[in-house]
């Protein structure tokens, strides 16, 4: 099983980064899939969600209107795109695939960083 996050960079604030995520070794879509992040000295903190055909997307209130969840699963990746980015954007962000079936399938990816800085 592998999640490989891509993407990441140094923006400005008020601009933009599309993040990848690419799995391997599992059935994408079978599985819920999320993005986390992690600032430094902070909680890791669910971003966004997508359900497993797509069809069912939440966000945190902190990123809502500015960054858009989607997949694609028959090329087994998932994106998120931020726009409007913030200073308070910046942090590790972090892909995970879930699914509960009898038990619970977890697998996360290594993380990627964003930096937001003028």
């Amino acid at each position: 099983v592998q999640l490989v996050e891509s993407g990441g960079g140094l923006v400005q604030p008020g601009g933009s980064l599309r993040l990848s995520c690419a799995a391997s070794g599992f059935t994408f879509s079978n599985y819920d899939m999320r993005w986390y992040r992690q600032a430094p000295g902070k909680e890791r903190e669910l971003v966004a969600t997508i359900s497993s055909a797509g069809g069912a997307t939440n966000y945190a209130d902190s990123v809502k209107g500015r960054f858009t969840i989607s997949r694609d699963n028959p090329k087994n990746t998932m994106y998120l795109q931020m726009n409007s980015l913030k200073l308070e954007d910046t942090a590790a962000y972090y892909c995970n695939a879930y699914r509960f079936f009898f038990k619970i399938y977890d697998y996360w990816g290594q993380g990627t960083q964003v930096t937001v800085s003028s």
